[in-house]
């Protein structure tokens, strides 16, 4: 991580804590239209006073916090309407970037539950990090999505809110069937009335669909399908994580791109300054 993003963190904290001070403030993101050619439903996030507290938690670590300035966790948490007394639901949390924030902010009045991945390297991480501070994650719950046999990730209509940040390539990469078993998951674990929320590197939807299977990138038109077939309804989409100096069009994926960098110090300067991905971010409800 460059110095130049390392100096970020503190304006961002101070920014986050005035939000707490003026709950009412209005961050804009860009109002113009995604990549899929329909309007911005949210040409405003409105950041609650409760997600800003929770980002600025100085508990978070710092390479974390570091990536808030690609992640916008306050815009996008508080665009997806998470609040502390909610029963949430976070699909392959793995190391925790958004378990850091959610489990503290829901310990005292709600309830997060981490779907993981089934026993391997990124359960392992999931479970580590809850062990490892009791007093933040004592709370936590850890669940199973096995992407081959999706199961209870909660149970039925008990979650007011379902979030799965940068995971819907990876349902597609095992196949499309058992991503749309997935999806019906998450509406079977939601409340009528709960909210899906969706973030994921960005496809542009003239390129070939083939492209989801292999790059990282999946089309905001995918995610949209997969999620009304399972019977879920659009009820906005935001730029809050738009990034238009991303191409989509790298010989390596999305992985050419900051954190991973998969090209390693080749055009490492290059990659840095593109940042990390342009990504869709989408939210459904429960009818």
């Amino acid at each position: 991580m460059s110095g130049r993003e390392t100096l970020r963190h503190p304006i961002f904290a101070a920014t986050l804590l005035a939000a707490f001070a003026a709950p009412g403030v209005a961050i804009a993101a860009d109002p113009h239209a995604d990549h899929a050619g329909h309007a911005n439903h949210s040409a405003h996030a409105v950041i609650s006073a409760p997600v800003a507290t929770a980002v600025a938690d100085s508990r978070r670590k710092e390479a974390n916090r570091a990536r808030d300035q690609y992640r916008h966790p306050a815009e996008t948490l508080s665009y997806f309407g998470i609040q502390p007394d909610q029963t949430v639901v976070e699909i392959w949390p793995s190391a925790g970037w958004y378990t850091e924030i959610l489990a503290p902010m829901l310990k005292d009045k709600g309830r997060y539950i981490a779907a993981a991945q089934p026993p391997g390297k990124y359960r392992t991480a999931t479970e580590t990090l809850v062990s490892s501070d009791p007093a933040r994650f004592g709370k936590v719950e850890i669940t199973t999505l096995d992407p081959k046999a999706p199961g209870e990730i909660a149970p039925a209509g008990s979650a007011d809110a379902v979030l799965t940040f940068r995971n819907v390539h990876n349902f597609l990469m095992t196949g499309d069937a058992e991503a749309q078993a997935i999806f019906a998951s998450f509406y079977k674990a939601l409340k009528p009335g709960g909210v899906l929320g969706v973030v994921d590197h960005r496809l542009p939807e003239g390129r070939d669909a083939a492209a989801e299977k292999t790059s990282g990138y999946v089309k905001t038109s995918t995610i949209v399908r997969l999620a009304t077939a399972a019977g879920f309804k659009l009820v906005g989409q935001s730029e809050i994580n738009a990034n238009p100096k991303d191409k989509a069009d790298y010989p390596k994926g999305v992985w050419t791109l900051p954190p991973v960098l998969t090209e390693g110090d080749a055009d490492r300067a290059k990659y840095l300054a593109i940042g990390e991905s342009d990504r869709a971010t989408l939210k459904f409800v429960k009818p």
